[in-house]
């Protein structure tokens, strides 16, 4: 008997994963359609087939899934009745058809570029620094091309080409290995999304081997009383730095990505059981965060009442990230600092002033790490800045080894009690 099942591409994600609908009936036909719908696995019930209640909108989510179950029962039907058994690329063609898609056939593109190019214009749910970093994919791709005089089509993406590309990458554009790393994944995405649009059967990138690389970065946190020097520095006669200055001061105490924290409005601030509180849809992972305004923001949020927004205006990441600089440097945040990266091949030791790495993703880090330093527990923290495992957030954080020994002598000072003899 003939099935039809609802499924996630990857239902142990952490974002948002295409639905796929597959009908098999007994072997002899056995296919998959992506119905163009997305959730989170957090909010699939994947039992009875269909989004929890969890999910905001879900009965109509769930009407729209039974709809798409039903035409494609009919369409079956209709095949089989007049053909007496159904063709597998007929199904697919019709069925993608009342979806509003052409059939894409396996010869329409020639290289992996070609391949990217149409898909990324076809993505309207992406934020704008996901796309931007799939169009940097593109570029490298296609310099990667012209350098190596050769076209990168699906079959040639094996281990041989890992090997150059990653080689190219590192000793001609001197790339940092979590540069290489992100292209390298994006690379995986697009050949993982080519062959489930079954335009190729190479399974070489699946491979160990073909991974993406990383290194552990060296950012740094500004620790409570530098917040405390930047927040109480004069900036009256620079009004951008004072305005940049009070927007990043929210960041470093919701512990939010920039992305939410400069999109804040006042109907993000609710009162539970008499406290004052930011509850907040993520951008990044659609998860609902929960938390307690800060006396340092309440203080913003009362400067700026008398705006139409009630909050510093939004501003763009770049020109954050230049302002935060002058802001830091005017405040004497001037400490010197030394950064360890990959450069190319090489390992590079740097010497820098403080105020000139500061960033918007500063603020997300010195939340995280203050917080840890004052005992607050790692789970906790969590639940706010949205990490999935404790690995992952001690990665994160930002503590020297002078820390981390204050930090146990004070775990030693509260809960030890010494004998004296």
């Amino acid at each position: 008997m003939a099935s039809f099942n609802y499924y996630l591409k990857d239902a142990t994600a952490k974002d948002e994963q295409p639905i796929y609908l597959r009908y098999n009936d007994r072997g002899r036909v056995n296919v998959k359609f992506y119905i163009g719908k997305k959730i989170l696995p957090q909010n699939w019930d994947a039992k009875n087939q269909k989004a929890r209640r969890t999910l905001d909108g879900f009965a109509d989510f769930n009407s729209i899934l039974t709809s798409r179950e039903s035409e494609l029962k009919t369409l079956c039907t209709q095949l089989e009745a007049t053909n007496g058994a159904i063709d597998t690329d007929t199904l697919k063609e019709r069925f993608n058809e009342l979806l509003g898609r052409k059939t894409e056939a396996k010869d329409k593109f020639k290289t992996l570029v070609e391949f990217i190019e149409h898909h990324v214009k076809g993505l309207t749910d992406k934020r704008p620094n996901t796309l931007k970093q799939y169009n940097q994919t593109v570029r490298l791709l296609k310099d990667f091309e012209t350098y190596s005089k050769k076209k990168v089509t699906f079959e040639s993406v094996d281990l041989d080409f890992y090997t150059d590309y990653v080689e190219y990458l590192t000793f001609e554009k001197k790339f940092s290995p979590n540069w290489i790393g992100k292209n390298i994944k994006n690379i995986k995405l697009f050949m993982g999304e080519a062959m489930e649009r079954e335009l190729h059967t190479n399974i070489s990138f699946k491979s160990k081997r073909f991974k993406a690389l990383s290194e552990e970065t060296e950012s740094i946190y500004l620790n409570e009383v530098e917040l405390e020097t930047i927040y109480k520095h004069d900036f009256a006669k620079k009004p951008r730095l004072d305005h940049c200055r009070d927007l990043f001061m929210i960041g470093c105490w919701t512990g939010l990505r920039f992305s939410d924290f400069s999109q804040l409005k006042l109907n993000n601030v609710v009162s539970i059981d008499g406290v004052e509180c930011f509850k907040v849809k993520t951008q990044k992972t659609k998860d609902i965060v929960v938390i307690p305004v800060h006396p340092t923001v309440k203080e913003i949020l009362n400067k700026y009442a008398h705006t139409e927004k009630g909050l510093p205006r939004t501003i763009s990441d770049q020109k954050m990230n230049e302002y935060l600089k002058d802001a830091a440097k005017d405040a004497e945040l001037t400490e010197n600092v030394t950064i360890n990266k990959t450069r190319g091949a090489m390992k590079v030791e740097t010497t820098t002033e403080k105020y000139k790495l500061v960033t918007t993703h500063t603020a997300r880090r010195s939340f995280a790490t203050n917080l840890f330093l004052s005992g607050f527990p790692a789970i906790s923290i969590m639940k706010i800045t949205g990490h999935k495992t404790e690995k992952s957030f001690m990665k994160y954080i930002k503590i020297s080894q002078e820390e981390n020994a204050k930090l146990l002598q004070l775990h030693w000072s509260a809960n030890t009690k010494l004998k004296v003899v």
